[in-house]
């Protein structure tokens, strides 16, 4: 089984390429949702959230403040470390227990689609990494369209993860998405065609 993985800036288009890959027949573990997972309520990941954080981080129903929690982390560069110190670890053994399911279906390619994907030490060993970028002005844009902030956050969320040329270094490949989504799918086939078979 060949390991994808796919990581890029926020507001790059990793989620329009992830689902491409899926549609090409590569089974895709999301990243994001394995983060929302591993801290529901009753599991280690919220208890661990709580003992560094505080009790303030939940909501009346005792989910997860994910908003004011990303507040804190994107203005706080100790309480970001702090945070994925504690969480990391939990997703990548749900990723890893993943990759090892897809292999026992036989799957040909799984792709790990997860925006701090080369953050993570250690992470889910990969055969090559994609990582989407785009123009840091169309990333502002995105972000504040898709998720309702200003342009002063969407650029503290930015500087927050490693910059596109460093994704770009570590990077098997480069999907720029500045095009249009024609031309995205194009580079993306193109690429898909190059896995072993």
């Amino acid at each position: 089984m060949f390991v994808l993985g796919l990581t890029g800036g926020i507001g790059c288009g990793k989620s329009t390429v992830a689902s491409q890959l899926a549609k090409l027949g590569a089974r895709v573990l999301d990243g994001d949702r394995v983060a929302r997972d591993v801290v529901q309520p009753d599991t280690p990941g919220l208890a661990r959230i709580i003992a560094r954080f505080g009790t303030g981080m939940l909501q009346a129903d005792g989910q997860l403040d994910r908003p004011q929690l990303g507040q804190l982390v994107f203005q706080d560069g100790q309480a970001r470390l702090d945070l994925n110190a504690l969480l990391h670890p939990l997703i990548v053994e749900r990723l890893r227990a993943g990759v090892a399911q897809a292999q026992s279906d036989g799957v040909r390619v799984c792709v790990l689609d997860v925006p701090l994907l080369l953050e993570m030490t250690p992470g889910v060993p990969c055969d090559a990494v994609w990582t989407v970028e785009c123009a840091p002005q169309t990333q502002v844009a995105r972000i504040v369209a898709r998720n309702g902030l200003t342009a002063e956050q969407a650029r503290a969320r930015i500087a927050a993860q490693w910059s596109g040329d460093r994704r770009k270094a570590a990077a098997t490949a480069v999907l720029d998405n500045d095009g249009t989504l024609a031309e995205l799918e194009a580079r993306i086939a193109q690429l898909w065609r190059q896995l072993p078979n």
